[in-house]
């Protein structure tokens, strides 16, 4: 997305509405049950509190923002509007420190993106979506189809990268996922592509093993280049709600993970996990999907995002 234009801007600012429209018609119509004719006190407080908490801000986030409204008008008059305001404010200070554009290492020729997550979080998609913004800016980029357990995500990987205009590394045939990304990071090297998307198994049944491989695919990747990989980006699906925070652990343990991507945030009610994950790890957000066409991949902005998830973006 070009954010100087006005009209890109606008658009994605109506998809960013609509997407995230389950959680803000959650929480508008619970704010404005919860504050007409009522003064804010601890009776609304802890509605307030409880409604937060469903919508998987999560109890320390909810706690954090009730305080700071309790605080500020206290057994004063307050309308909807004033306290869907203020929580958008509170929100995007938040948010704020997480909003960090993913940049490319002009130097690394390829930057390496290694991109992780459980199976059925949007990897695939949320590659091809990527290699089609690079692609959009003038940048070569390959595909590595390096999740190897599922024959379906190569097929994948292979449409999304007709879509994106980009070359995809892949072998049907392929077992070791380690030793076909470094095929692909030195074919890559090779021909000079500018980035290497590297696409990952994400099966969590045995975690000891998705452990090892991707520390495998690690250490070959930094055998080229001890700078490999650039990026590791976890794609997370927003509608599993708490379950998000358990997989940032998981992959947090396993590899170096440098974003997030947080992705289908069109089908949940509980968008407001995002919130919840900045301000337990504070680990940048670079992106948001809110839908499955091949723009619908923005890079996050905590002011518009904070404005949409309390029903205030248009």
């Amino acid at each position: 997305m070009n954010a100087d234009a006005p009209e890109a801007k606008s658009g994605w600012l109506d998809r960013l509405g609509s997407g995230l429209s389950r959680t803000s018609s959650k929480l508008a119509q619970g704010i404005t049950d919860i504050f007409t004719r009522h003064r804010l006190d601890d009776e609304t407080l802890e509605k307030l509190d409880d409604l937060l908490i469903a919508a998987d801000l999560g109890p320390v986030t909810a706690h954090a923002l009730t305080a700071r409204l309790a605080r500020d008008r206290f057994d004063q008059d307050i309308a909807p509007d004033e306290v869907r305001a203020a929580l958008a404010g509170d929100i995007a200070e938040i948010l704020a420190p997480v909003a960090v554009p993913l940049i490319l290492d002009p130097v690394a020729k390829p930057h390496v993106i290694l991109v992780v997550g459980v199976n059925g979080s949007g990897k695939t998609t949320t590659i091809g979506k990527l290699a089609h913004q690079f692609r959009r800016q003038g940048k070569s980029v390959l595909l590595a189809a390096a999740d190897t357990f599922r024959a379906a995500a190569i097929n994948q990987l292979r449409i999304w990268g007709e879509r994106a205009g980009a070359e995809v590394h892949a072998r049907d045939d392929a077992r070791d996922a380690a030793a076909l990304a470094f095929d692909a990071f030195k074919r890559a090297q090779a021909d000079g592509t500018d980035v290497l998307l590297v696409d990952t198994a994400g099966r969590l049944q045995n975690k000891a093993d998705l452990m090892a491989e991707l520390e495998k695919i690690i250490r070959v990747l930094k055998k080229i280049d001890a700078a490999a990989p650039q990026s590791c980006l976890l794609v997370l699906d927003a509608t599993t709600g708490q379950n998000a925070h358990a997989q940032v652990e998981i992959f947090r343990d396993m590899t170096d993970v440098t974003g997030l991507i947080v992705t289908k945030l069109d089908g949940t009610a509980k968008g407001g996990v995002l919130v919840a994950l900045a301000k337990r790890f504070n680990i940048p957000v670079h992106a948001i999907g809110v839908g499955e066409g091949i723009d619908d991949l923005s890079p996050f902005e905590a002011g518009d995002f904070a404005r949409a998830l309390l029903g205030l973006a248009r």
